[in-house]
């Protein structure tokens, strides 16, 4: 049966490019669409990604925005009093303000300041995303962090030690991070102090509270305690206000919808034209589709003759999609776009592969299954 595909598909050779050509084109383009859609899905929500995972899982804000990017301040008060809700272990402060950094060329970039306490650093940056220089530094007076592909990006020549202005003060680059990256911005970590000393932020007053939950504490449990004792903030699990910052944001930008779109529209335009072009390689040869009929194979035989080269088309077009994707990803990691090719969304480009490819043959075996072994003699 396999050599049996191989020869059809050998005496065919231009159809057979072409179907190759076009389940190629197809996973390549969901691919690229979904992965740099997780990567975006990704940075939205890059201040909890980028925190430190040891400092707890919940993280408390303001009530009125399910957006960990939109959110107005808390009063310091409710650190000492939410640490005393029950199964509560430690409360860690995280302050956010914008600043504008000027290079030692001029030129002046708006950034996102994060600032958080040694030793912890709940706000981060996570060690995995430390590319060079030391956490603890950040501890220093005037000591920030840079990221290497936004240094990039912005084709600035900055680097461990280089000297820079924050609001017109004096800040040292101590850390340099990479691929701790903002949606549509640029982040800067440092320590509280260091925050309050460049933006002038009050004292008296915090961006997220950090909750850190006792060894055998039930999280959705203290959720609840929170969020039915004190007035104003809301307690949520981190993942959850991930997923709800990532959801508010692509609903705002119609980002989801036109991603959707183009992964939507490849797997049809996939479809259609491999089953014709599938279909009409059986109207080439279909009389020699009839003689096998003619001589005795019956239309399973030859509807799993299609399906097998179906197969032999999906798994050669997948690999030459998977080896483009991979290319691909090493080439736009240059840039900042770090794709990540997981086994989930390697498994769903397999299942789409194989859809578009031995779904479109169905058009091939309808066609079959009405031939009769007499045409061979007409």
């Amino acid at each position: 049966m396999f050599r049996t595909a191989l020869r059809f598909m050998r005496f065919d050779r231009p159809k057979s490019i072409g179907i190759v050509v076009g389940i190629v084109v197809s996973i390549f383009l969901i691919g690229q669409q979904l992965g740099t859609l997780k990567f975006i899905v990704e940075i939205m929500s890059g201040l909890i990604n980028n925190a430190n995972p040891q400092s707890g899982e919940i993280w408390v804000i303001e009530n009125t925005s399910g957006n960990v990017n939109e959110i107005t301040n808390l009063d310091s008060r409710f650190l000492r009093e939410i640490r005393s809700v029950e199964g509560v272990e430690n409360t860690y402060p995280i302050v956010i303000a914008n600043a504008k950094a000027t290079m030692q060329n001029g030129k002046t970039i708006p950034f996102v300041l994060i600032g958080s306490d040694a030793p912890l650093f709940a706000a981060g940056p996570d060690t995995s995303k430390i590319h060079r220089g030391q956490r603890e530094n950040l501890s220093n007076p005037g000591a920030v962090s840079v990221d290497y592909y936004d240094a990039k990006s912005l084709k600035m020549d900055i680097h461990l030690g280089t000297n820079l202005e924050i609001n017109g003060k004096q800040a040292k680059v101590v850390l340099e991070t990479k691929n701790a990256q903002a949606f549509g911005g640029h982040y800067m970590f440092t320590s509280l102090n260091n925050v309050r000393y460049f933006s002038g932020f009050p004292a008296s007053r915090v961006s997220i509270i950090v909750v850190k939950a006792k060894a055998n504490a039930n999280i959705k449990d203290i959720i609840h305690r929170i969020n039915h004792t004190f007035y104003g903030v809301k307690a949520w699990e981190k993942n959850d206000l991930s997923y709800s910052t990532a959801k508010e944001l692509l609903s705002a930008t119609n980002m989801g919808m036109s991603f959707g779109m183009l992964v939507i529209f490849a797997i049809v335009t996939g479809f259609f034209i491999i089953g014709l072009t599938l279909y009409s390689s059986v109207l080439d040869r279909q009389k020699d589709y009839a003689t096998y009929k003619a001589i005795g194979a019956s239309n399973g035989y030859v509807r799993r003759l299609i399906l097998t080269q179906a197969l032999i088309y999906a798994i050669i077009g997948f690999g030459f999609a998977l080896l483009l994707l991979i290319f691909f990803k090493q080439g736009v990691a240059n840039v900042g776009l770090i794709i990540s090719l997981s086994p989930e969304l390697l498994a769903f480009l397999l299942l789409v592969t194989l859809f578009i490819s031995i779904g479109g043959s169905l058009f091939a075996i309808r066609k079959i299954n009405k031939l009769e072994p007499a045409s061979v003699f007409k």
